[in-house]
C-alpha cells in the first residue's frame, strides 16, 4: 500500500530533473561548444547519437534495479554518478573519442537514475496521485532541460575553466540530497537465496502480460510522439525567424508551453482513462499540426507552433508516466524494471519519426513534413483506438 507519509509529488518529481539536464548538456551545449572548436557536424552527429543509444542500452541492465539494494539507493548512486560524468563529459571536450563514451556512460546512468526512482516512488503513492506524479516527473524533466538550454552555454564561458562544468555536474546530482529525505522499502534480498533462472524466469513472465504488451505497443507507434518538437528547431528560416527568436522560443517558450501541457494532465486523468487519454492527445496535436499548414510562415506563427507542438508532447509524456504507473501496479517486484522497458519504448518513435519528418522535409518541404507527421500521428491513433476497445473488457479492471 501507499504511504501516507509520502512527500509531495512535486517534490518527488525532482528525480527526473538530471534527465533534463544532462539532455540539454549532449543535445545542446556539447554541439554549440564542439562547433565553436570546428569540430564537422557530422562527428557532432554522432557523438549525440552515442549518447542518445543509451536509453535504450540501459534496458537489459535495468534488472539489477529490483535486486540486493533498494530501488532508493540505486536512484541516489545513480545519480550522483550521472553528476560526475556530466562534469567530466564538459572536460573532454577536446577528446572526442572519449567525449562520445563519457556521454554515453553519462545518460547510461540517468536513465538507470530514473528508472529506480520510478519504480520506488511509483509505489509510494496512492493511485489517484499517479496522475499528478507523472505529470511532475514531466515538468522536472523539461525545466531542467529549458533552464540548462538557455545559461549552460554562458555559464561555462562566463566562468573560469573547468567551474562552469562543476556546477552543472552539482546541479544534475542535487536531487540525491532530496531522495536522502523520502522513504525507501528494504532492499529485495532475492538473488541471495534464489538462482537467477529463476529470477529471469519471473521476469519474462512479467513483461510478457497482455497488459504490458499493449502498453508497448501504445507507445511503439507514433501515436503521439510529436517528433516535430525537434524538427522545428532548424526549420526557422521557412518561418523567417531570426537565429536569436528561434534560441529564445526553443529555450523560454519551451520550457513554458512543456509546463503547461504536463501540469493539464491530472485532471484530465482523473476524468478520462489515461490509455484513451494519451490518443487523445496525440489526436488532437496531429490535427494542430494539420492547421499549421494553412497558417502563414511568420515568427509568430513559429512560435505558436513550438509551443503547440511542446504543450502536446509534454502532455502525452506526462500521460506516458501514467499508463506506465497504471500498468505496473502496487507492490510490483520488477517496478523499475518495467519501468525502464516501457519509458525507453515511448522514445522509440521520437526517434524514427524525426527521421521520417527529415526524409519528408526534403521531398516535400514544410507542408510535406506537416502531413507526414500528423498522417501517421492520426493513423497510428486510430488503429490502438480499435485495439483498445476490443481489448476494453480485459483491461478495464486496471483503468489504464
Amino acid at each position: 500500500m501507499a504511504s501516507k507519509r509520502a512527500p509531495p509529488v512535486w517534490v518527488m518529481g525532482l528525480t527526473s530533473l538530471p534527465l533534463g539536464i544532462t539532455g540539454a548538456v549532449a543535445l545542446l551545449i556539447v554541439p554549440q561548444l564542439l562547433a565553436a572548436l570546428h569540430v564537422p557536424e557530422p562527428r557532432i552527429a554522432e557523438i549525440t547519437g552515442l549518447a542518445l543509444l543509451a536509453g535504450f542500452a540501459c534496458v537489459p541492465v535495468s534488472p539489477i534495479l529490483d535486486v540486493r539494494f533498494s530501488r532508493k539507493t540505486y536512484t541516489i548512486a545513480f545519480t550522483l554518478l550521472g553528476g560526475l560524468l556530466t562534469t567530466l563529459s564538459l572536460l573532454e571536450l577536446e577528446n572526442l573519442a572519449l567525449l562520445g563514451w563519457l556521454l554515453f556512460a553519462t545518460f547510461f546512468s540517468v536513465s538507470l537514475a530514473v528508472a529506480a526512482a520510478g519504480g520506488w516512488l511509483g509505489s509510494l503513492v496512492v493511485k489517484t496521485d499517479d496522475s499528478r506524479l507523472g505529470a511532475w516527473l514531466t515538468v522536472a524533466n523539461i525545466a531542467g532541460f529549458g533552464i540548462t538550454a538557455i545559461v549552460g552555454t554562458g555559464l561555462i564561458r562566463a566562468l573560469p575553466s573547468g567551474f562552469g562544468a562543476l556546477v552543472l555536474g552539482l546541479v544534475a546530482a542535487a536531487p540525491a540530497l532530496v531522495c536522502l529525505f523520502i522513504q525507501g522499502p528494504p532492499p529485495d534480498r532475492r538473488l541471495a537465496r534464489e538462482s537467477f533462472g529463476q529470477f529471469f524466469s519471473d521476469l519474462m513472465a512479467l513483461v510478457r502480460r497482455p497488459s504490458v504488451l499493449l502498453t508497448v505497443l501504445l507507445f511503439a507507434v507514433p501515436a503521439a510522439s510529436f517528433a516535430l518538437t525537434n524538427t522545428l528547431g532548424g526549420l526557422g528560416r521557412d518561418y523567417s525567424a531570426s537565429e536569436r527568436f528561434v534560441s529564445l522560443a526553443g529555450g523560454a517558450g519551451v520550457t513554458v508551453a512543456g509546463v503547461i501541457g504536463s501540469l493539464l494532465v491530472p485532471r484530465l486523468a482523473d476524468r478520462i482513462p489515461p490509455r484513451a487519454l494519451y490518443l487523445g492527445i496525440g489526436t488532437l496535436g496531429a490535427l494542430f499540426t494539420l492547421s499549421l499548414i494553412v497558417l502563414p510562415r511568420t515568427p509568430g506563427v513559429f512560435l505558436l507552433a513550438m509551443g503547440g507542438e511542446n504543450i502536446a508532447q509534454s502532455a502525452a509524456l506526462a500521460t506516458a508516466n501514467v499508463v506506465i504507473f497504471r500498468t505496473m501496479g502496487k507492490d510490483n517486484p520488477f517496478a523499475a524494471t518495467e519501468f525502464a522497458i516501457l519509458t525507453a519504448a515511448v522514445t522509440v518513435p521520437i526517434t524514427y519519426m524525426q527521421v521520417i519528418d527529415g526524409h519528408a522535409y526534403g521531398s516535400g518541404g514544410l507542408v510535406g513534413t506537416y502531413l507526414t507527421d500528423a498522417g501517421l500521428g492520426l493513423a497510428a491513433c486510430a488503429a490502438m483506438a480499435v485495439i483498445l476497445i476490443l481489448t476494453r473488457r480485459r483491461f478495464e479492471p486496471a483503468q489504464a
